[in-house]
């Protein structure tokens, strides 16, 4: 009896649907990719310039008579808006890939004694 749920368990690990399923990604991988297309586009971008020139104008003139949960929030959303503002910016730049690993080219038919 013991034998027969570790061969039908074999079975089920070993059985092709899971196999594939396995190497489909992860099931949130689509609505973060969503999300972070969404947060680089020309609207995000605008309303980060909106958000900080927005915030930190009211920052500066009205500050000081902000309670502390008020500046802490406005805090939040300035620095949300300068991470989606440089995003954007740097992307424009070419510094937004990241880190890029490139495969090395593969040529076909040529070895070390057809090179001099």
């Amino acid at each position: 009896m013991k034998y027969r749920h570790l061969i039908l368990l074999a079975l089920l690990l070993l059985s092709p649907s899971v196999v594939f399923a396995a190497s489909a990604g992860l099931p949130w991988e689509t609505p973060l990719t969503t999300l972070s297309n969404s947060v680089s586009g020309p609207v995000a971008y605008g309303l980060s310039i909106l958000g900080i020139v927005g915030v930190g104008g009211f920052l500066i003139f009205a500050g000081g008579m902000l309670g502390d949960l008020l500046r802490a929030i406005l805090y939040v959303v300035l620095i949300i808006s300068m991470v989606i503002a440089g995003k954007t910016t740097l992307t424009a730049f070419g510094f937004g890939a990241g880190a890029e690993v490139n495969k090395p080219e593969i040529v076909y038919g040529v070895t070390s004694s057809d090179n001099p």
